[in-house]
């Protein structure tokens, strides 16, 4: 090379080292943003002067690949930059990019608390698939697309009477009460059918086929007229009007457009893969798919084998658990039957890094080893081995203990949904009392809060279940809503975790912003959060991208991954008014908690790594289409083209002090308006000043006459 080169180039390589330096020094916590220590001032020009080096180096989320193998711009701005949020905005495309080292080093410094708000069951382009800015229904977030250039756009079905019928998405709001729906399919089957697998290829064209067979495949004209609904309620999607504390959210912070439920599948399995990346594939190569006989007393069953695929309930607390010390609660409302309990989960989770240089001592405390702890035999010397610090935890889920809606002292778990408890599936944690105290019920966490009682850092998992603690009926916006409709909404809708079975929209975005408020309101906690408002699958209603299938279940059905879900990244260090393109699953959540707390990720745990080996085998192969490699029965929070962190969400200019950081007002909702319903009176993009992307084209949006958003709930309006 040329002398003048070269030179340019060991500038580079030194300012990288000096870089590296002066991440791996101990710098302050807590930097006034105007004003700079001597060793930040040197980074933060030492940065600079590396975005200005011509020599390529390895910086943190500049681009992604999607699966056609195009590049584009990891992060880009929303448009429509308003006034509050215009003086926080930094563009991406003009920033100084972090080496990954260094930003790994700046999270560690800065966030200390991650809390993640974790929703039930709907798909990316039915909440946001009119975000501007984003990969939605009409637009790739950039520029304009056709229906024709959108797979699923145009579905069609067969009816009863042989005739062809054509179904488009079109967006339901207040005429619709569109904060209250019934739920479609979302069971591993009908998810299947849904995305349509072809060469490996999903062609995401079947949802409107799939819940019209499911109903008038049983004959007569109720069923007919039910999944004719359901064929419509599918491909609804809604906006700011329907859900503008969400929306707001999304505008002033992160929201990420290329995230997928880790399985294929309903909630229990994503709700388990929160926390393990999987919903048992190593334990399947371990040990085969089959389940366990048990007979306790008048029951007798067989459980339901790994991976799980269906939302059987966790066997600590079920009919088959004979434990009676520190036993584990059953929901009320579930189905316990003898055919719907999952088997004992002993593979790797957070749970158990969590424990870093503990784990021997903690897990010395678990009642039946040799059920609890057989998969993880060599994980927990090498977890002991790596000698982290322990990292504080708790999964606060409504009803899991006693709530401020039980009277007389007692806990009912009238309100627990139990499967949706990704921790209490595993024995290690249900049964070992050192780890199944941090298993808590909703209202814990604002006592928590409230009386800074939170661990001194860590992470903390948020979810609510089938009612709401405020005592809130659902939003009504349609005025001219018959009194039996609003007696059938007001029995069946009162739930909180955004499940469209018995949840109304109103409601869970007002548990989220009850929960940020309790964050944002204690400025120790703001200062150091992030805040993850995400969801376990799509509950199976249509999205346009297809994802990656990385993996098929023992019945030969693709297991990973599932329809695209919403994900919103919420923090004073956050990118604001902006979009991630990285692509992943719940992984990407694992893996950036990996990075913030110093974690071993799962995927290199010693039982994993070889069961991910074992799986790439004919004996597992044999599940997928020809020529298919199952190169993913396990974990992957590992950074890879696939699977990206969520790092990609933050500011690097915020994470330096050069911008300041997001105040906690930019998140809060004030109560006033959290618990007045319809929110904004219905008129949510009106009141924050977004135009949905089918406004900003002009698109006319066509309801299909005679539309009834609650098939099921209110099957009188079927016509």
């Amino acid at each position: 090379m040329s002398s003048k080169i070269r030179n340019k180039w060991f500038g580079c390589a030194s300012i990288g080292v000096l870089i590296s330096g002066l991440a791996g020094s101990n710098l302050p916590r807590k930097w006034a943003w105007r004003r700079f220590t001597k060793s930040q001032l040197a980074l933060t020009m030492a940065v600079s002067l590396l975005h200005n080096c011509v020599v390529p180096v390895a910086l943190a989320g500049e681009a992604t690949t999607d699966q056609s193998g195009q590049k584009s711009p990891m992060v880009t701005t929303q448009p429509d930059v308003v006034p509050d949020i215009a003086r926080y905005l930094n563009d991406p495309a003009k920033e100084s990019k972090l080496p990954p080292k260094v930003l790994t080093k700046l999270l560690q410094e800065r966030i200390k608390y991650v809390f993640v708000i974790f929703n039930e069951n709907h798909s990316f382009d039915n909440e946001y698939g009119t975000f501007p800015g984003v990969n939605g229904l009409y637009s790739d977030g950039r520029t304009p697309r056709s229906a024709d250039k959108t797979p699923g756009f145009t579905q069609t079905y067969t009816d009863a009477n042989g005739m062809t019928v054509t179904v488009q998405p079109f967006r339901i709001g207040t005429e619709q009460n569109a904060s209250v729906i019934d739920s479609v399919d979302h069971s591993h089957t009908g998810l299947a059918n849904k995305i349509h697998v072809v060469n490996n290829q999903p062609q995401m064209d079947q949802f409107a086929s799939d819940e019209y067979t499911r109903f008038a495949s049983k004959g007569g004209a109720a069923n007919v007229a039910e999944g004719k609904q359901f064929a419509r309620l599918v491909m609804s999607h809604i906006d700011c009007d329907t859900i503008p504390f969400f929306w707001k959210w999304a505008s002033r912070f992160t929201i990420f457009d290329n995230i997928f439920a880790t399985e294929d599948t309903p909630s229990t399995p994503n709700a388990v893969a929160m926390i393990a990346g999987q919903s048992g594939e190593t334990q399947w190569v371990k040990h085969g798919s089959a389940g366990q006989s048990y007979t306790v007393g008048s029951h007798t069953g067989t459980t339901q084998g790994p991976p799980i695929v269906n939302d059987p309930q966790p066997f600590y607390g079920s009919q088959f658990d004979t434990t009676t010390d520190n036993k584990q609660p059953a929901g009320t409302n579930e189905s316990y039957a003898d055919t719907n309990i999952a088997s004992n989960l002993t593979f790797a989770s957070l749970p158990l890094t969590f424990q870093g240089r503990d784990i021997q001592t903690v897990l010395s405390g678990n009642k039946n080893p040799s059920f609890d702890l057989p998969d993880i035999q060599q994980d927990i010397p090498f977890i002991q081995q790596v000698g982290t610090k322990p990292v504080n935890w708790r999964w606060y889920q409504e009803g899991y203990n006693l709530e401020p809606t039980d009277t007389n002292g007692v806990a009912s778990h009238n309100a627990y949904v139990t499967h949706h408890n990704g921790a209490q599936y595993f024995g290690y944690v249900a049964n070992t009392p050192e780890i199944s105290k941090n298993l808590r019920g909703l209202n814990d966490f604002f006592t928590d809060t409230a009386s800074n009682s939170l661990p001194k850092g860590g992470v903390f998992y948020i979810r609510g279940g089938y009612t709401n603690q405020q005592g809130l009926k659902p939003a009504i916006t349609n005025p001219n809503t018959p009194a039996d409709e609003i007696a059938a909404i007001n029995a069946a809708k009162a739930g909180d975790d955004d499940h469209p079975g018995y949840s109304d929209r109103q409601l869970s975005e007002g548990m989220a912003a009850r929960v940020i408020n309790a964050i944002a309101s204690n400025p120790k906690l703001w200062q150091q959060s992030a805040i993850i408002i995400t969801y376990d699958e799509s509950d199976g209603f249509y999205d346009h991208v297809p994802p990656r299938i990385l993996s098929y279940g023992p019945n030969g059905l693709p297991l990973s991954r599932g329809i695209r879900v919403p994900l919103i990244l919420i923090s004073p260090y956050a990118r604001t008014h902006a979009v991630s393109h990285a692509e992943g699953d719940h992984n990407s959540v694992i893996e950036t908690i990996n990075t913030i707390f110093g974690l071993p990720a799962l995927a290199s745990l010693p039982d994993e790594a070889q069961a991910l080996a074992a799986g790439n085998s004919p004996e597992f192969n044999k599940f997928g289409p020809p020529g298919f490699e199952q190169k993913y029965l396990g974990p992957r929070d590992i950074n890879s083209p696939i699977t990206d962190s969520l790092l990609s969400g933050f500011d690097p200019k915020r994470l330096l002090g050069i911008s300041p950081p997001l105040p906690a007002s930019f998140a809060k909702i004030p109560d006033s308006v959290v618990n007045t319903l319809p929110h904004y009176g219905g008129q949510g993009c009106r009141a924050l000043g977004i135009t949905p992307e089918d406004q900003r084209q002009g698109i006319v949006n066509n309801i299909p006459q005679g539309f009834n958003p609650l098939p099921s709930t209110y099957p009188a309006a079927n016509p």
